[in-house]
């Protein structure tokens, strides 16, 4: 079958075109740019085009022969997400009818109890569903709670908070039953769905077989990661929006996204049904228990085999356009500062410290003043600096770098960044393996800000006295690390 994946560049949908094409399907991606998906290994096998679901305009051919189309996009975590959410299934679900698609099927949450309001998140999810089911297109809607797996947000909120805290104080959520299932099983049931007779239009609860409370699977993660019993205080003030912001301040996950996940925890979130398997039948021996998920997971992380991480995809506000390639943009005032510094090393060593930048192995200059720029990032809603990457040395184009975004890479030249933190303005930051008029290495760095206003200006004038020693630091310690391992690889 032809499949339509949207969401290709996210956690899930990054996970299932490769799973589609292993089943022998033709895949097709919707991106809004078509750059995001080149460095995935499974480009070459698939065909990438170019559209928003938030752009009804933008959809024209995108659905044409398509079989499968799979919805696996959100906008959780932004302003007015809701309404966001609504217009694009509405796009979608018009433009799969007006092209014959045979199937639609969409990745939900668990479905919110009759008169329950309090969860926007679980709201607009359910909303979503509806929309798709009434689309006149045989749909089918999984609805699940919790996904265990390497790189989600919901492990990400479990592992951190577990790992990084022996005693916590937790609100009365952390009491309340959840059903998770294994990343491995949601994809399975995805990509089974692609077969299902076309009489079939209707929503499935999807679950593991364990069901826990959060405070259990906290203390069963603890034991699967072989840490000590944690100690948890259960106190009554701790609302879902005091306890989001927590949730930020200990993990990754920023305060914006976690509020709506907290948000989804407040209520039970249990399977009611397993209707699923008289089409999709258990596999043998089972579905994955907690425990083997979370095992799974931690191998993943630990042999750095991350496919995709919830940071994956790009929020819908955020910037489309590349870095203007002329420094005197005629758009408006472009300011920047450059550094140049000699390296007596190959290009290979100096690329190699490049793209081994962020997470773990820092920024190389002046780790203090990057940790509170990432804190203050965080104290206003940011995305802070802790997504880390999501392999300890290889990048690609299109994912996060703690508050970063891959724009470009030229494998052994260049690498792009551009800013994902709160600013009054536009941020990119170069770094490039060149040569000098002698011939000799060199390393190049550009910062370039483009200003959003008077407090634009305000705030480079306000930053520009720390760049020599941030951006003058990392020049020279990047340059001093390229030498440092510049034994280690053949010259050329």
């Amino acid at each position: 079958m032809r499949c339509l994946v949207t969401g290709a560049t996210g956690y899930i949908g990054g996970r299932l075109a490769p799973r589609l094409l292993t089943e022998g399907h033709t895949v097709r991606c919707l991106a809004r740019r078509a750059g995001r998906l080149r460095d995935v290994p499974w480009a070459p096998q698939v065909e990438v085009v170019e559209g928003d679901l938030g752009r009804p305009e933008t959809l024209a051919g995108v659905f044409d022969d398509v079989d499968v189309a799979y919805y696996l996009v959100h906008s959780l975590g932004q302003a007015s997400f809701e309404t966001a959410d609504r217009q694009a299934a509405t796009a979608f679900a018009e433009a799969a009818r007006a092209a014959g698609v045979r199937r639609i099927v969409y990745l939900g949450g668990p479905q919110p109890a009759t008169g329950d309001a309090s969860s926007a998140h679980l709201r607009s999810r359910s909303e979503v569903a509806q929309i798709l089911l009434g689309s006149g297109v045989p749909t089918v809607v999984l609805r699940a709670a919790v996904i265990l797996g390497s790189g989600s947000a919901s492990f990400e909120m479990l592992r951190y908070l577990t790992e990084r805290l022996p005693v916590m104080i937790t609100p009365r959520w952390v009491k309340n039953r959840i059903q998770p299932i294994a990343i491995r099983d949601v994809l399975r049931y995805l990509v089974g769905c692609a077969t299902l007779p076309p009489e079939v239009n209707r929503a499935f609860d999807i679950a593991g077989p364990d069901v826990l409370t959060f405070a259990e699977m906290m203390q069963r993660y603890a034991r699967v990661a072989g840490l000590s019993p944690r100690l948890l205080l259960p106190v009554r003030l701790l609302t879902p929006t005091l306890s989001s912001h927590w949730v930020g301040l200990v993990t990754p996950v920023p305060s914006a996204l976690a509020r709506p996940l907290v948000e989804s925890l407040v209520h039970e979130a249990v399977a009611h049904e397993h209707d699923i398997a008289a089409y999709l039948p258990d596999p043998p021996g089972g579905l994955t228990g907690f425990d083997q998920a979370v095992e799974l997971a931690l191998t993943m992380v630990r042999d750095a085999q991350v496919e995709t991480r919830w940071s994956s995809a790009a929020g819908r506000d955020a910037p489309a356009e590349p870095l203007p390639s002329d420094p005197d943009w005629s758009g408006g005032t472009a300011y920047t500062d450059m550094r140049e510094q000699a390296v007596a090393a190959s290009p290979e060593a100096l690329w190699r410290v490049i793209e081994g930048v962020g997470g773990e192995h820092g920024w190389y200059s002046f780790p203090l003043a990057w940790s509170a720029r990432g804190w203050l990032d965080r104290l206003v809603g940011g995305v802070g600096l802790r997504r880390g990457r999501r392999h300890p040395h290889q990048l690609r184009v299109g994912e996060a770098l703690d508050f970063w975004r891959v724009e470009e890479i030229v494998p052994g030249e260049l690498l792009r960044l551009r800013a994902e933190m709160r600013l009054p303005g536009r941020a990119w930051l170069e770094m490039r393996v060149q040569r000098d008029d002698a011939g000799r290495v060199a390393y190049r760095q550009r910062a370039v800000f483009l200003p959003r206003g008077l407090v634009g200006h305000a705030y480079w004038a306000a930053v520009a006295p720390f760049h020599a020693l941030v951006f003058g630091g990392m020049a020279r310690n990047i340059a001093a690390g390229a030498e440092r391992i510049a034994g280690q690889l053949p010259v050329r």
